[in-house]
C-alpha cells in the first residue's frame, strides 16, 4: 500500500528526472558539445586554439574556425554538430570505397557539415563548404546508431561524405557505440588531422580509406589549401595502428595525372605502408571550381593502374567507370578474379577463407567472403 506522501514523493522525483532529461535532449538537440583537443589562449579576451588539425586555427570568440564546425562559445571550443548530421544513407561498403573489407556488406553512411579542406573538385561541396548551422540536420544521438543500422542490414557504421575530422567527438561517441553493440566502424578521410587525435580515433576505427589526393606539396597548396606531410604522417600511424587502411587517389586530368607524381606515390605507399594495401584510382568528373576540366580518359586511369602494380602494390583499383576489369579483386599471384564487381556491386566470389581457389595464395584483408559466409 503506497503512502500519498510516498507517492507524491515518487511524482516529484520523476519530474525533475523527466525535466533533467529534457535539458538534457536540449543540450544535445543543439548541436554544441565542447570540444576535445583544444587550448585557451592567455590574451585575457576568451581566445582558443584548437590542436585537432595541423591548421591549429586561433579563433576569438564567437567565431568559427577554417571548418566552420567548431566554435568559440564563451571562451569554450565547442563541435557544432554533435548528434546532427546532415546526412544518413545505407551504402555497399564499396561505394567508401572499401574494397578488401568486409566486400559486399552494408555501411550505415551519415556526415556532418562542415571539412577542413578547401577542395576545388570536391563532389559534396553543398555540405563539406558550410556549417553545421546552415545544415538541414536530422537529429540522431549515438545511441540511435547501432539500432538504425542493425534495421537496415548493416555491417558497420561509416563516417563520410564530409570531413569526419570536423565532427571528432561525434565520431568517436559513435564508434564507440557501433563497437559496443558489435559492428563495425570506418571513415573516409582527408587524413588532414594531428598525430596524437589521431592515435586516439584508431582505438575506436575497425577501417580507413584515405583521400591521397596527390603526391606533391602544391598540389596539395594550389588545389586543396592544405599540405601533404601531415596526410602521409597520419597514413603510417592508421597502419600502426591496426586499423585496416585503403586509399584513394582521384585522377585528374593536368594536375595529379603524371607517371612520374603517380609512380612516386606509389613507391612511398610500397615503401611505407606495404604491398598489401589497396589503392584506388576513382575517374574524375567536372564538378564544384573545376567544371572546364574533362573527365579523366579511362587510358590514364588504366596506365596508373599499370605504375602501381609495377610499383610491386597487389591490390590495385580503378574507380567510377562501372563494368571495368579493374572493378575486381584478383590474386596477386596467379592474377585470376577472386572478387568479381560491376561499379559497387559483388558479382561472384572466388575463395575458400581467405584464399584464392585456384592457388591457394593467402588474399590481404578483412571480412572477406567465400560462398556467401563471412569469414
Amino acid at each position: 500500500m503506497i503512502t500519498r506522501r510516498t507517492f507524491l514523493q515518487t511524482l516529484c522525483l520523476s519530474s525533475l528526472a523527466l525535466k533533467a532529461q529534457a535539458l538534457e535532449m536540449a543540450r544535445d538537440a543543439s548541436g554544441r558539445r565542447e570540444a576535445l583537443w583544444y587550448q585557451r589562449v592567455d590574451d585575457g579576451r576568451g581566445t582558443v586554439r584548437c590542436q585537432l588539425c595541423p591548421r591549429r586555427c586561433t579563433i576569438p570568440e564567437g567565431a568559427t574556425g577554417f571548418c566552420r564546425a567548431r566554435q568559440n562559445v564563451a571562451g569554450r571550443l565547442c563541435s557544432l554538430g554533435y548528434n546532427l548530421p546532415c546526412s544518413l544513407n545505407v551504402d555497399p561498403v564499396e561505394k567508401k570505397p572499401f574494397f578488401n573489407f568486409y566486400p559486399g556488406t552494408r555501411s550505415f553512411s551519415l556526415a556532418c557539415a562542415g571539412c577542413n579542406l578547401r577542395c576545388k573538385f570536391c563532389q559534396n561541396w553543398e555540405i563539406s563548404q558550410i556549417s553545421p548551422l546552415q545544415a538541414a540536420n536530422r537529429y540522431t544521438p549515438t545511441s540511435q546508431l547501432p539500432s538504425l543500422a542493425r534495421g537496415q542490414g548493416c555491417r558497420s557504421i561509416a563516417f563520410t561524405y564530409t570531413e569526419p575530422t570536423t565532427y571528432y567527438e561525434y565520431m568517436t561517441d559513435s564508434a564507440r557505440a557501433a563497437r559496443k553493440a558489435g559492428l563495425l566502424a570506418v571513415y573516409h578521410s582527408n587524413g588532414f588531422i594531428n598525430p596524437e587525435p589521431l592515435d586516439h580515433l584508431c582505438k575506436h576505427l575497425d577501417g580507413a580509406n584515405i583521400d591521397l589526393k596527390g603526391f606533391s606539396e602544391e598540389f596539395y597548396a594550389t588545389v586543396c589549401e592544405a599540405r601533404l606531410a601531415p596526410v602521409l604522417e597520419s597514413l603510417k600511424r592508421l597502419k600502426r595502428g591496426g586499423v585496416w587502411l585503403e586509399i584513394t587517389n582521384l585522377v585528374i586530368p593536368g594536375y595529379n595525372d603524371t607517371p612520374r607524381m603517380i609512380g612516386d606515390m606509389c613507391g612511398w605507399i610500397r615503401q611505407n605502408l606495404g604491398a598489401e594495401t589497396p589503392l584506388h584510382f576513382p575517374r574524375f568528373f567536372p564538378l564544384y571550381k573545376m567544371t572546364a576540366i574533362q573527365p579523366t580518359p579511362v587510358k590514364t586511369l588504366e596506365g596508373a593502374r599499370e605504375i602501381a602494380m609495377g610499383a610491386g602494390l597487389k591490390y590495385v583499383y580503378i574507380g567510377n567507370v562501372p563494368g571495368h576489369p579493374g572493378n575486381s579483386t584478383y590474386c596477386p599471384r596467379c592474377r585470376k578474379q577472386v572478387i568479381r564487381r560491376s561499379g559497387f556491386s559483388v558479382l561472384s566470389v572466388e575463395l575458400k577463407g581467405d584464399r584464392c581457389r585456384f592457388c591457394n595464395e593467402r588474399i590481404d584483408g578483412a571480412g572477406l567472403i567465400t560462398g556467401g559466409t563471412r569469414i
